[in-house]
């Protein structure tokens, strides 16, 4: 799984780094997403792609497979 941003997007709602702190934070400047780990580990993939989800402008872009066992 690979993450991406579109900052241009991004309202600063902040749910991304509520919900994966250890990919996602806040700019201190702006309170725009930024990306602190666009591959994330196993252990932070299902809560970035929560963030994904819960984001309310669409900012967060999931590239590759979503978390959960394979058919």
């Amino acid at each position: 799984m690979e993450l991406t941003i579109d900052r241009d997007r991004c309202v600063g709602a902040g749910m991304c780094a509520l919900t994966a702190p250890g990919v996602f934070d806040q700019d201190p400047d702006d309170g725009r997403v930024l990306l602190l780990d666009a591959e994330p580990q196993p252990g932070q993939v299902a809560a970035a792609h929560e963030a994904a989800g819960l984001c309310p402008a669409g900012a967060i872009t999931v590239i590759g497979d979503p978390p959960g066992p394979r058919p």
